[in-house]
C-alpha cells in the first residue's frame, strides 16, 4: 500500500488593524493667552539655537570641472521633473569660476529674469553637493543690440578686408577702385 500524504492548510497571517495613538502635543493653549506667548518664544528661541552661524557652514575649495559636473547633474534633474526652459539656461553656455562666483552668460535679459527666480534652488544644491556655501552666481547678459550693415562700397571693402586682410593685397595687386 501507498504511503499516505497529507497536505495541510496554508497558514493565513491575522490582519490586525494598526492603531495609530493620537499624538500629544501638550495642554492646548488659546491663540491669545500668556502661556501661548510664552510658548512661542521658546519656540524661537530654540530654532535659534539650531541656527549654524556663517562662519561655521562649510567652505572646502572646488575645481571648474567639479562644479561643472554639478551644474549638468542638477540641470538633468531639473529636465527630468520636467522645468525644460530653466535646464535649458543652464546648459546655453558653460559658466565659468572665478574665485567662489559663478558666472553664466544669457542671451537676453528675459532669460536673467527666469533664471533668477529658480537660482536659489541650484544655488543650494551647488552648495550642497559642492560642500562650499560661499558660492554665489552671478548672471551677466550678452545682448547683442545693434547690427551694423554696410551698404556704400567703401563700407562693403572695410568689412571685406576685416574679415580676409588679403583683400588689400588683392586691391592694390590690380589697381583696383572701391
Amino acid at each position: 500500500m501507498a504511503p499516505v500524504v497529507e497536505i495541510a492548510k496554508p497558514l493565513t497571517p491575522e490582519v490586525k488593524p494598526v492603531v495609530l495613538s493620537e499624538l500629544s502635543t501638550g495642554p492646548k493653549v488659546s491663540a491669545l493667552s500668556l502661556a501661548s506667548i510664552k510658548a512661542k518664544r521658546e519656540l524661537e528661541a530654540s530654532q535659534k539655537a539650531n541656527v549654524k552661524h556663517y562662519d561655521e557652514l562649510p567652505k572646502e575649495p572646488f575645481t571648474e570641472t567639479e562644479m561643472l559636473l554639478q551644474w549638468t547633474n542638477f540641470a538633468q534633474k531639473l529636465s527630468d521633473k520636467g522645468q525644460k526652459i530653466m535646464a535649458t539656461y543652464m546648459l546655453i553656455n558653460d559658466p565659468t569660476l572665478d574665485g567662489f562666483t559663478i558666472k553664466l552668460e544669457l542671451p537676453n535679459e528675459g532669460s536673467k529674469v527666469d533664471f533668477d527666480a529658480s537660482k536659489n534652488e541650484l544655488v543650494g544644491y551647488l552648495r550642497g553637493k559642492l560642500h562650499n556655501h560661499d558660492i554665489v552666481i552671478d548672471v551677466h547678459v550678452n545682448e547683442v543690440t545693434e547690427t551694423k550693415y554696410a551698404f556704400t562700397p567703401m563700407e562693403k571693402y572695410e568689412k571685406l578686408k576685416s574679415l580676409n586682410p588679403a583683400m588689400e593685397l588683392l586691391r592694390k595687386t590690380f589697381d583696383l577702385d572701391v
